[in-house]
């Protein structure tokens, strides 16, 4: 159980990393000033906006920046991952930030295969039957 925890957060975490690996793309703006669509992109940010590093911001402008052509499945997506790391302490994104690197490190193979588990453990399917596990009687 906690050895899919730990791969549950790598795959939040190969998302939201992968994100903030763009280059800069806009200058560093506080969020009253980002566009309508920048906000609607960034809002679970919204409240901590302000307190991100320049380079952070501009990784982050970047992503607004690819959020309308997601199909809103990826939006929704996108919103849960940024909410989640919203929530994070500094001490528990530099720990997860250490993951990313240490999961990086892994075989594509192996990480393919770990996503999928996560995927499966995601839909509520047991790895094991790949079928979905009874619901608990009333």
């Amino acid at each position: 159980m906690v050895l899919m925890l730990l791969f549950r957060n790598l795959a939040l975490i190969l998302g939201i990393f992968a994100l903030l690996g763009q280059p800069a793309l806009a200058a560093t703006q506080p969020w009253e000033k980002l566009t309508p669509v920048q906000q609607q992109a960034l809002s679970p940010l919204s409240k901590e906006w302000n307190t991100l590093s320049d380079d952070q911001q501009q990784r982050f402008l970047g992503l607004a920046k690819r959020y309308p052509h997601l199909t809103p499945l990826q939006k929704q997506r996108l919103h849960d991952r940024l909410e989640r790391w919203s929530k994070l302490t500094p001490q528990q994104r530099k720990r997860a930030r250490e993951k990313y690197q240490a999961f990086s490190k892994v075989p594509p193979e192996t990480r393919e295969q770990v996503k999928q588990m996560v995927r499966q453990q995601e839909a509520g399917i047991t790895p094991a039957s790949g079928v979905p596990p009874a619901a608990p009687a009333p």
